[in-house]
């Protein structure tokens, strides 16, 4: 599997929380992974970044923030980490995120990342 490098927006050290399940499946996996939220911590070893930090290479952003939480990001999503494809996972569904990630040349994906990876097409 190709190094996608991935950005988990909204990532949290509750291990009953599917951001940090993805988190571990996509270390797991081989996969760069960046862990950002809002709550200091680490995930698999991994220190989670707050606030909007400055990440180079990214090809996905995996979000798990409700729609509601996502206003304050599209930025920093869209402009400063400039991803190749969005996945938005259940619960996360935003069209307008969607319409302007896709006018940037965006790819975007309503999807489970960890069913994703179980099934091989991440």
């Amino acid at each position: 599997m190709e190094n996608k490098k991935t950005v988990v927006l909204g990532a949290s050290t509750n291990e009953e929380r599917v951001s940090n399940q993805a988190v571990h499946r996509l270390v797991k996996a081989g996969l760069e992974t960046v862990p950002v939220g809002i709550r200091k911590g680490a995930i698999a070893g991994i220190e989670i970044l707050n606030g909007e930090p400055k990440i180079e290479d990214v090809h996905t952003v995996t979000l798990y923030l409700n729609p509601k939480r996502q206003g304050m990001y599209y930025d920093y999503i869209l402009n400063d980490l400039k991803p190749k494809r969005i996945v938005f996972n259940p619960g996360t569904e935003n069209w307008e995120l969607m319409r302007k990630a896709q006018k940037e040349g965006i790819k975007t994906e309503i999807a489970c990342t960890l069913v994703m990876l179980a099934v091989g097409n991440y």
